[in-house]
């Protein structure tokens, strides 16, 4: 079992790769450097095994399929999950790292919007793409994470074991923040400085396809997480539209009482029948969700039993 991994996940990284497994084996130097290589089609395999680092492969495309391997396939006590883009100072990495072994931090992000970001990033849509999902997941989750997508983090053993990963691509970290936040896990913020790629490497992240993902992701998981404030959200939708086609329809009977518009009456009947449906929906969710969290606390606890028998050997 390692002290601490860094998890470097790479696609077409043979530009700054080299630089970036140097820079961590200099600030950590206990620290054993693993590079995932996702079907580059350049030398970055090749660089950073040269460099020093264990270099594995990952055959399925996507930062999330990368992401789920390697939490899968190693063991350690503390991880750092950087990008090998050369955009993140290894600098803070010691910072991040301590709090995980010291103060038990099941994850701690690197909070990139609170420093460089806005003026480093040239893409303006990115960063109005970033302040828009960490204000939404704030509000949604009522939580205080100062960068829902950075790609700069540190986990400890139990939150790496017990996450499933589900998405495919680079809506990872925004599923990783909600996890994080709603098993009620120790999330630290450690502010970092961020530069931005280097002339000649190039984001993998599409603005926009990508961007879409990330508010699909957010969707699907505040249903799956919080189905009860989710469904009374549609449910109150349907009433209030429903509602709006239904008062001519009662003013006309109360003045007239006459209702010359029975298909809207019965649609509207409908609409109101199918708000209560997706409330109890809601409602009965909600119990399966609290199950579920019990079910994971157990899986915490058995978690740690098995690091402490790692730890022990």
């Amino acid at each position: 079992m390692d002290k601490i991994a860094v998890l470097i996940p790479c696609y077409n990284e043979g530009k700054t790769i080299k630089k970036v497994v140097e820079d961590w084996k200099a600030q950590l130097p206990e620290a054993v450097i693993y590079v995932y290589d996702n079907n580059s089609t350049d030398d970055t395999a090749a660089i950073a095994q040269a460099a020093g680092a264990v270099v594995r492969k990952e055959y399925q495309q996507g930062k999330g399929n990368v992401i789920r391997r390697m939490f899968r396939e190693i063991d350690a006590q503390v991880y750092v999950m950087v990008d090998g883009d050369d955009t993140y100072p290894s600098e803070f990495g010691r910072q991040m790292v301590n709090c995980v072994l010291e103060k038990g931090v099941d994850m701690v992000v690197g909070d990139r919007l609170s420093s460089t970001y806005f003026t480093e990033n040239k893409r303006p849509f990115h960063n109005f793409g970033n302040s828009l999902v960490r204000k939404s997941i704030n509000v949604l989750f009522h939580s205080d994470i100062k960068d829902i997508m950075t790609g700069y983090r540190a986990f400890g053993y139990n939150f790496v074991k017990t996450f499933p990963v589900l998405s495919k691509g680079f809506e990872i970290e925004t599923e990783m923040s909600i996890h994080a936040v709603d098993k009620n896990m120790l999330v630290e913020n450690v502010v970092i400085e961020y530069r931005d790629r280097p002339e000649g490497s190039e984001s993998k992240l599409n603005t926009y396809s990508d961007g879409f993902k990330v508010l699909k992701t957010i969707s699907r998981l505040f249903r799956t997480y919080k189905p009860m404030a989710f469904f009374s959200l549609l449910a109150l939708f349907l009433c209030v539209i429903s509602t709006i086609f239904l008062t001519p329809v009662l003013i006309t009977y109360f003045q007239t009482g006459l209702v010359p518009n029975f298909p809207t009456l019965i649609v509207c009947c409908f609409v109101y029948l199918a708000a209560i449906i997706s409330f109890f929906s809601g409602l009965l969710l909600s119990t399966f969700v609290q199950k579920s969290r019990q079910d994971f606390e157990m899986n915490l606890i058995r978690c740690q039993e098995r690091l402490q028998q790692m730890l022990n050997r």
